[in-house]
């Protein structure tokens, strides 16, 4: 009788990899629909929103190559892709806020 065994970090790996896969086609989706609109709040709009998957790129890339390798100086890249990667999508997060609360005030109708 075979007795398999997994490690924590393959699935967790495999999670993390699907979440890496599309903060990327979002960000690259949010970065084309910039070039598709003319009009400059929506455009600062999409940029907020492709920021903070820019973001959630980062943060979870570090957290995957951390779990994937588990040395020292994994740890310290992985902690500062960690906070860029927080960074971005706090900033986003905000930016987006303000943007959408903009759009509201200026388009009270639509």
């Amino acid at each position: 009788m075979e007795s398999k065994t997994t490690h924590m970090g393959d699935d967790s790996m495999l999670i993390f990899a699907l979440i890496i896969a599309v903060s990327i086609v979002m960000y690259i989706y949010y970065k084309v629909m910039i070039l598709r609109t003319k009009d400059e709040l929506n455009q600062k709009y999409m940029n907020a929103k492709a920021r903070i998957f820019l973001g959630s790129f980062i943060f979870f890339f570090g957290i995957n190559q951390y779990i994937a390798y588990q040395t020292r100086f994994i740890l310290f890249i992985s902690l500062v892709f960690f906070a860029l990667g927080l960074m971005q999508m706090v900033y986003g997060f905000k930016a987006a806020k303000h943007y959408r609360n903009e759009h509201k005030r200026l388009y009270p109708n639509g």
